[in-house]
């Protein structure tokens, strides 16, 4: 789901704990009012402020400000696993990480590849239980697809997820917040293969490697089950890789701490 923001930039708050009932109370009232006349929605962690919003709306993390020549390359895993092993092998050969992200189901289906990720060192992301538009959902209901998949992969594999993708790149403050409130990042994406089109391995190298979003701090989605990825994936990281660029899992991209977005979707760490 796309948005128009206003291009005003918000400002960090911090939250701190206040001793008397009473003086929480005036105190929540406080914030709230400040959160509203500023157009702010922040999370605070350990004392750590970042802001996911611009202007009146809250935004994933679509790429990375950085100098530095680094990408990410992400999977999600809604269906199907035929492709994993040329996947994870060609992977291998480049020694390149990864992020998947995983629908409960296909967590379900797939035991030993969600085992087999941990093993190579890859990172696990949230897609959610059920692959629904998170935007149609209660806060409730979309906390509960969120915790669904992230108890099943804990249980498998004892890996703590904190990225999430909101499964059609669908969302609006309320999924965003849900995310942050869960202590999950969500993440969107600023090149797409468009490898579920099914229009050939050739389209897909060509798509992700000219495209025009290409650059430092970008992220790019791909998708496992799709018909053509494994077979575009060595030529693509290679052309990536001769353009001068390194690999790293969007874990190792984004920052944690002191950033705030850009209207873009950009994370840019604070001054």
């Amino acid at each position: 789901m796309q948005y128009i923001i206003p291009e005003t930039e918000t400002k960090k708050t911090k939250i701190r704990e206040k001793g008397s009932r009473g003086g929480r109370v005036k105190w929540l009232v406080a914030a709230a009012l400040f959160a509203c006349l500023s157009f702010g929605a922040y999370r605070a962690t350990d004392a750590v402020v970042t802001s996911a919003t611009y202007g009146d709306r809250e935004l994933p993390i679509y790429c990375v400000d950085t100098k530095e020549n680094k990408i990410a390359l992400s999977f999600d895993a809604a269906w199907g696993a035929e492709d994993f092993s040329r996947i994870m092998d060609t992977l291998d050969k480049h020694n390149i990480k990864v992020t998947f992200f995983m629908t409960g189901g296909w967590v379900e289906d797939n035991p030993e590849c969600v085992k087999e990720l941990v093993k190579r060192g890859h990172d696990l992301g949230n897609h959610s239980q059920n692959h629904y538009d998170m935007t149609t959902l209660s806060k409730k209901e979309q906390e509960q697809e969120l915790m669904d998949v992230h108890n099943k992969v804990k249980e498998l594999t004892g890996y703590e997820m904190f990225l999430f993708r909101p499964p059609y790149g669908a969302y609006d403050n309320t999924v965003i917040r849900t995310a942050y409130g869960l202590d999950y990042y969500p993440i969107q994406w600023s090149v797409d293969s468009l490898d579920w089109k099914g229009y050939g391995a050739d389209s897909i190298i060509d798509t992700v490697c000219g495209h025009k979003a290409m650059g430092p701090g970008a992220i790019i989605l791909c998708h496992n089950g799709a018909k053509y990825t494994a077979d575009a994936l060595d030529a693509l990281l290679t052309n990536l890789e001769q353009q001068g660029y390194t690999f790293v899992p969007i874990s190792e991209l984004i920052m944690r701490e002191n950033y705030h977005m850009d209207v873009t979707g950009k994370q840019i760490a604070d001054e």
